[in-house]
């Protein structure tokens, strides 16, 4: 049996929609909404995370995402996530 995930079903699901709606977006579309998932991030990781371009975006927020669940994410984490895939447009 595999080991239980850390993150909260509900933040798993918030996540999968944000990345789905990342997919989806056009390049210059994704690369204007970059600052606020890089926001995200940054909280997330508690410094300033390296910008690795729009294509590995969604890879840094899941593991951040992992890693904050992990270490017992904070109340809000599934709200910050929804608020982020609104934000995506």
């Amino acid at each position: 049996m595999p080991p239980k995930s850390p993150v909260p079903q509900e933040v798993s699901l918030e996540l999968r929609r944000v990345v789905q709606r990342w997919q989806q977006l056009p390049l210059d579309h994704a690369q204007s909404r970059m600052p606020a998932v890089r926001e995200l991030l940054d909280a997330l990781a508690g410094r300033a995370v390296p910008d690795l371009g729009p294509e590995v975006l969604m890879d840094q927020l899941t593991v951040l995402v992992y890693d904050a669940s992990e270490a017992g994410a904070p109340a809000d984490l599934g709200a910050r996530l929804a608020a982020l895939r609104r934000a995506l447009g």
